[in-house]
């Protein structure tokens, strides 16, 4: 009877000893103290080239905080511990500016590595934590790209356009454009032979100061190159209109747009007119920028040829370009607007021309302008058709020269019939009479490419 009662205690123990072993398994599997996850060590941003000036950017996490790590810099004839840090207070995450050590002048290293190793504060391991070595090999690239002006238009008139010839060479080229006072940007297209671009540029009329264009190249080091496009400026003669809008404006016509457009209707007529012409404007010019940007004819280029503009046939000019528009509402002023284009009336649903051959890129309603129609003429030069009544063209049809495109109309945020006719560089509205006449062409667009053919042949 005793044997089988102490059978029965060692079986009972030998139970609560296994279910303890269990127990203490689990929870070390299972406790956060105990998790077995390596920390985690990245760069921010992609990188496989360095210039040995600017900070290499990484981070270092783990879910149970970091509480050691090492950074060393390696190449073929020097290894320096950039840090070697011990955190009092561990870290979840650790974000690293790591510079390059101080280097002989003479340094010509083609490839580095950067060795970063990390332990966490988990228990696993004996306690010990959990640890990552890890060797980021690095090209290294110190020079900057060749960015050169070949050629350009002589001067650029507030609200006008340009040409900018250049060439851009460097292994790793990574970005390449043209800057107007570092607030537009303006893509390069392939010109004529390898390493050369062209691009139309644009002075908007909305920035007043003139301050400098650039020609920007980067490289995957971040080496940069900035080169200046030499250009006199030409000041533009505007025009001040004031404009009372009434009531019934704004019942019959701002407040359908707003509706076309998909937004919400203010209570009182003045805001409702304020957010038709400035927030609904904005939305639909930003709609044009990004169409024509992503739209337009990015194909090498070996010449460009475009006839001058003509107006709308039989039409009369009832508004230019830049004109200052300041609108009046019960005799208080609340609101004000560029207009950037030609307005034409002729007879109700005149004909509408295509001057040029091109491309459609857009064909829908777009607020205010009602519906519209650009046409791509490559080399980022676009034309605009709003406020039409009816379109013979779609989307992605090439048109030739001279073909009827559409029909005049009051669609959109207009007082009646007409044609609003813009030119586009690369999505904003430039001055379309410089583009309808034909000896500016010549001589502000085609020359310059003409002659930087030849300077390029040269070379």
């Amino acid at each position: 009877m005793k044997r089988n009662s102490s059978n029965s205690l060692i079986k009972f123990l030998i139970i609560i000893i296994l279910i303890a072993i269990v127990g203490v398994v689990g929870f070390i599997y299972l406790s956060p103290q105990f998790e077995q996850n390596k920390p985690e060590i990245k760069f921010t941003d992609k990188k496989e080239f360095w210039n040995l000036k600017d900070s290499l950017n990484m981070n270092i996490s783990d879910e149970s905080g970091i509480k050691y790590y090492k950074v060393t810099y390696k190449d073929d004839k020097n290894e320096t511990v950039l840090e070697d840090k011990v955190l009092d207070d561990a870290k979840k995450s650790i974000n690293l500016e790591i510079k390059a050590p101080k280097l002989d002048m003479f340094f010509k290293g083609k490839n580095v590595s950067i060795i970063v190793e990390a332990v966490d504060k988990s228990k696993w391991n004996f306690f010990e934590g959990n640890s990552i070595k890890k060797e980021f090999k690095i090209k290294i690239d110190k020079q900057s790209p060749v960015a050169n002006v070949i050629g350009n238009s002589f001067a650029i008139r507030r609200g006008g356009s340009a040409v900018v010839v250049v060439q851009v060479k460097d292994e790793n080229l990574k970005d390449a454009y043209i800057s107007f006072n570092n607030e537009e940007r303006f893509e390069l297209i392939p010109f004529y032979k390898k390493d050369f671009y062209i691009a139309l540029i644009a002075w908007p009329v909305t920035i007043e100061k003139f301050d400098r264009v650039n020609l920007v190249a980067i490289d995957e080091a971040n080496n940069k190159t900035f080169t200046k496009v030499p250009l006199y400026i030409r000041p533009l003669k505007i025009k001040n209109e004031n404009i009372n809008i009434s009531s019934s404006f704004v019942n019959n016509i701002s407040r359908n747009v707003l509706e076309k457009s998909g937004l919400d209707v203010p209570s009182t007529v003045k805001d409702i007119f304020v957010k038709e012409n400035r927030t609904l404007r904005k939305m639909n010019t930003d709609i044009i920028k990004e169409i024509t940007r992503k739209f337009m004819d990015k194909e090498k280029i070996d010449n460009f040829q475009i006839s001058a503009f003509k107006r709308l046939s039989g039409s009369k000019t009832v508004a230019g370009y830049a004109d200052r528009r300041h609108y009046y509402y019960e005799n208080e002023k609340i609101d004000q607007a560029w207009h950037l284009g030609m307005d034409w009336a002729s007879i109700k649903h005149a004909s509408i021309k295509a001057s040029n051959a091109g491309k459609v890129i857009f064909n829908d309603f777009l607020g205010i302008y009602g519906n519209t129609i650009i046409i791509d003429h490559k080399l980022g030069l676009q034309t605009l058709y709003a406020h039409t009544s009816k379109s013979n063209v779609t989307v992605g049809e090439n048109i030739k020269a001279n073909s009827i495109i559409a029909n005049t109309g009051s669609t959109g945020a207009v007082f009646g019939d007409h044609l609003h006719f813009g030119v586009l560089v690369q999505g904003i509205e430039v001055n379309p009479l410089e583009w309808m006449d034909r000896n500016w062409i010549k001589t502000r667009i085609t020359n310059v490419i003409t002659e930087a053919k030849k300077v390029i042949n040269s070379k």
